[in-house]
């Protein structure tokens, strides 16, 4: 009886110490291959990682685009830009066109915050210094929204400081003529023109293309031109202006964050009215470019620049 009750108590020793080991072998991971609470994701780099997610925050603001790869090569390449330029703050976005963000919920189940969004969330997720740096090209109505959903929670943080758009001082202009013309020489010829399609406005700030123009011809690329699709310089304008360079040839290209739904199709769809098929009536052999702004190391450089303005006040 004694060597039976030895042998059972044998046996129960065997079983738990086994059942120990396997308790001890799941406590770094969850089913399915989950990380445990307080793991960093396998998807972040942690060289990246804020050293105070909790306190500081730099969040984009962008009108947005329902176009994923040209996203992730513009906003997400300036995101990037920013987040390895200031890797104590974390990179929040969020976006102004709610025409987008519905559809790229409904879409994709996509969820991007709109401005108000973004701020609540800062505020319930206890954020004490916010700094908010918009993509926008100029301070036309889309900043001014920003501005004015983003005023009313100055008080809600302990430093709340607003970044100013891509063109917004006369060094700014100079620097972008120096992008755009350096990311294009390989099209710069004799015969060819160069245009720019921008999106245009009825604020005031729309005097942002004449001005770029001026700065551009100033620095003699007397081949290069601006023109919007829903203000002035008009399509008409600009293949005026191209018909009067003599050139052969034209290579469309958009002058926006984003190679999006206007790019694709005002510029160079094959629909009529598209700006391609506009120059190819006039005789013109034409190329397009669909290449976004934040795509330009450049125009990345910029932003960070003026998120760097703020952030040193």
């Amino acid at each position: 009886m004694k060597k039976q009750v030895k042998k059972i108590i044998t046996l129960m020793l065997i079983l738990s110490l086994s059942l120990m080991t396997v308790t001890g072998c799941t406590t770094s991971t969850n089913q399915e291959g989950e990380k445990a609470p307080g793991e960093t994701p396998d998807n972040s780099s942690a060289e990246n990682q804020p050293t105070d997610s909790s306190d500081k925050v730099l969040l984009t603001v962008s009108f947005g685009t329902s176009y994923n790869d040209n996203r992730d090569l513009s906003i997400g390449a300036i995101e990037k830009a920013l987040q390895k330029a200031y890797p104590d703050y974390q990179i929040r976005r969020a976006f102004t066109s709610q025409i987008i963000i519905d559809k790229l919920k409904e879409r994709d189940n996509l969820e991007i915050d709109n401005v108000t969004e973004a701020m609540d969330r800062l505020v319930a997720d206890g954020i004490k210094e916010v700094v908010i740096q918009p993509t926008h090209v100029m301070n036309g109505y889309e900043y001014d929204d920003v501005i004015s959903e983003v005023t009313p929670y100055e008080d809600n943080f302990e430093s709340l400081k607003i970044g100013k758009p891509l063109l917004t001082s006369d060094a700014d202009y100079e620097k972008i003529v120096s992008v755009i013309t350096e990311e294009t020489k390989s099209y710069d010829t004799d015969t060819t023109a160069i245009v720019f399609m921008g999106h245009g406005t009825e604020h005031e700030a729309n005097a942002v293309y004449s001005k770029l123009q001026q700065y551009i011809t100033d620095a003699d690329h007397s081949n290069y031109f601006i023109g919007t699709v829903e203000a002035t310089p008009s399509l008409d304008d600009v293949v005026a202006l191209v018909k009067e360079s003599g050139a052969a040839k034209v290579v469309l290209t958009p002058f926006m964050i984003v190679a999006g739904d206007h790019a694709n199709n005002d510029m160079a769809g094959d629909e009529e009215g598209s700006w391609k098929n506009a120059f190819e009536a006039e005789g013109f052999e034409v190329e397009c470019i669909l290449k976004g702004l934040g795509e330009y190391k450049g125009v990345q450089d910029m932003i960070v620049d003026h998120a760097g303005e703020m952030i040193n006040q």
